[in-house]
């Protein structure tokens, strides 16, 4: 038996539904414990923070990509004691390229050249 059968159910529903070409889940639930919203709460698992770059978010602004994770997790959304905070990174492929090279031009490192010359 899993000892994160939420975060395992969020990966499968989310990859097989996305395809993403990445997948950050990060359980966050420890720095949130004492917070007075958990007190009673033995789940482990209930705030999380999703970096989901997929094609499937083409086209679509930032609320209905949410929209879309939201559908997909519902039953852990709903569920007692389950997911209490979910925070969403959504993009596609271009948004992640063009972040990390924007990253890499303030670390000052040499960006790859792809355009056509």
């Amino acid at each position: 038996m899993s000892t994160t059968p939420v975060e395992d159910a969020m990966r499968l529903k989310i990859t097989e539904a996305l395809k993403p070409s990445t997948l950050e889940i990060h359980n966050d639930s420890a720095m949130h414990a004492h917070h007075k919203a958990m007190e009673g709460s033995v789940s482990k698992e209930t705030h999380f923070r999703l970096v989901i770059t997929s094609e499937a978010f083409m086209s679509k602004m930032q609320p209905a990509r949410h929209r879309m994770v939201y559908t997909l997790l519902r039953e852990e959304l709903q569920r007692e004691g389950s997911i209490h905070a979910l925070q969403l990174k959504t993009r596609t492929l271009e948004e992640e390229e063009r972040q990390l090279a924007r990253e890499k031009a303030e670390q000052g490192q040499p960006i790859a050249d792809t355009g056509n010359r």
